[in-house]
């Protein structure tokens, strides 16, 4: 008998997992959070007897190294990455006895990266699980662009062909077990469901069902910006994370808010937006602790620039602390724990500013004063419909791109909004007047607003914007 727990890291989109028999287990792509990791195994009563990597991550930073110092286990890397620390090199069809009569055995896969390596739990000589990693996804397959934009068209190509290793050497009931796929932004396309199998995957998975040519146009005409934060994971696994400090950072009161404000530096509130709307710092940026936390603000944060964190609890302080070592902030500058009352000098009132719905700004729209309307979704999205004349500036480029807005009030909208609130806060900080859309896009048309997309053409032509009715 053997088990497999998936340990989510819901606020990155990606999967860990722990697999193994009755008495020893290993532990596959693991987060930075290795405690979750010996936790999951204290659970089953195992001994954590390997920890193997799919690939050096470019989307967080890795447990592995501290999980296995901790644990006593063997780190199995792949050969081809170019590591700064000691570990086990594991090459195309290597074995390990996880338990047994339960084996793991490594299958080259690159494409991803080129030296990705994907893992077949066998029971009995079975193959019973595929730990896929960046490789073959649900539905779709890793990125190939995060490690040298030279080498892209070439990892395309690779992907094709490892996901097709993966299905040919595979049984269809093999379990197709991948870290990226469930919302992370190593993820090609977006994957439907949340498990799957190699049988399933070889009727439905674009990699597998398209030729390699189509395949690769599609794959790289779909691709999306990268965080920025990628560029610091990738050396930070070549070169072994360092352990994780959780202790509480020093507390801040109003004074020191003030002046680490008045230095430049970023005072994060983690709040609802909701909270965070009727009244903040000025100043400070919302990215809410229930959010993707690490995601954005890692994607929105000058590298290094010093943080401090507002929270409303001490818990809520605690778990974002733990979230954000996932993405290499590891210390705050200092923290503070209460609501605006306690953050605002008393000189001072709280900034606040409105929050509205799409019904509300089709009345806006259609007053004399026509507002700025800014849409903040991706690329993507908003070549899948938008509203006529709104302007689109990405979220992870407002801060950057504040002179391109007109003037007037900015009402922000995205797809659900979160990332509305984060852009509210940026331009709030910078003396504007918001409006912050909190409003699912799907009810935009619905509102009465002049609805327009962008429609392909048909090869060798242009884009064309067409306009639909907001009936």
């Amino acid at each position: 008998m053997f088990f497999v727990d998936t340990i989510e890291v819901a606020g990155l989109g990606n999967r860990s997992y722990l697999a193994g028999g009755p008495r020893t287990a290993v532990a596959v792509d693991p987060p930075r959070d290795a405690g979750r990791v010996i936790a999951a195994a204290a659970r089953r009563g195992v001994r954590i007897a390997y920890v193997v990597e799919t690939h050096l991550h470019n989307d967080y930073v890795s447990g592995g190294l501290e999980l296995a110092r901790l644990t006593g286990a063997a780190y199995l890397v792949p050969a081809g990455a170019r590591v700064a620390f000691e570990r086990v090199p594991v090459a195309d069809g290597d074995t390990v006895e996880v338990d047994a009569g339960l084996t793991l055995r490594a299958l080259a896969t690159p494409g991803h990266t080129p030296h990705h390596t994907s893992y077949a739990l066998q029971e009995n000589g079975r193959a019973v699980a595929a730990f896929t990693g960046g490789s073959l996804l649900i539905g779709t397959v890793g990125r190939p662009d995060l490690v040298e934009p030279r080498l892209t068209g070439e990892l395309a190509r690779a992907q094709h062909a490892s996901a097709h290793r993966l299905a040919a050497e595979l049984p269809d009931d093999t379990a197709v077990l991948p870290t990226h796929g469930f919302g992370s932004f190593c993820s090609a396309g977006t994957a439907e469901g949340d498990t799957s199998t190699i049988g399933r995957e070889r009727v439905g998975n674009e990699a597998l069902v398209k030729d390699v040519d189509a395949f690769v146009a599609d794959l790289l005409a779909g691709l999306d910006d990268v965080p920025a934060y990628y560029a610091h994971m990738g050396p930070a696994n070549a070169g072994g994370p360092a352990s994780v400090d959780l202790t509480p950072p020093a507390l801040a009161d109003a004074t020191e808010i003030a002046a680490r404000l008045a230095a430049g530096e970023w005072i994060v509130d983690l709040r609802s937006r909701l909270a965070f709307a009727a009244g903040h710092v000025a100043g400070a940026v919302n990215f809410e602790a229930d959010g993707q936390l690490a995601v954005y603000l890692a994607w929105l944060l000058p590298w290094g620039k010093p943080v401090t964190l507002l929270a409303e609890s001490p818990e809520q302080l605690a778990q974002a602390q733990r979230e954000l070592t996932q993405v290499g902030i590891d210390r705050p500058a200092a923290a503070a724990i209460g609501s605006p009352a306690d953050w605002v000098p008393e000189a001072e009132r709280p900034r606040a500013f409105r929050r509205a719905s799409f019904a509300e700004l089709a009345e806006a729209y259609d007053s004399p004063g026509r507002p700025v309307v800014l849409d903040v979704r991706r690329d993507s999205e908003r070549a899948g419909g938008h509203v006529a004349g709104s302007v689109h500036i990405p979220v992870h480029q407002v801060r950057d791109r504040l002179g391109e807005i007109p003037a007037g009030t900015v009402w922000v909208h995205c797809a659900g909004g979160m990332r509305a609130a984060i852009a509210a806060s940026l331009l709030d900080a910078a003396g504007r007047d918001v409006v912050a859309v909190d409003d699912s896009f799907a009810s935009a048309a619905a509102s009465g607003l002049r609805m327009t997309r962008i429609d392909a053409g048909s090869p060798g032509t242009a884009c064309r914007a067409s306009e639909d009715s907001a009936a």
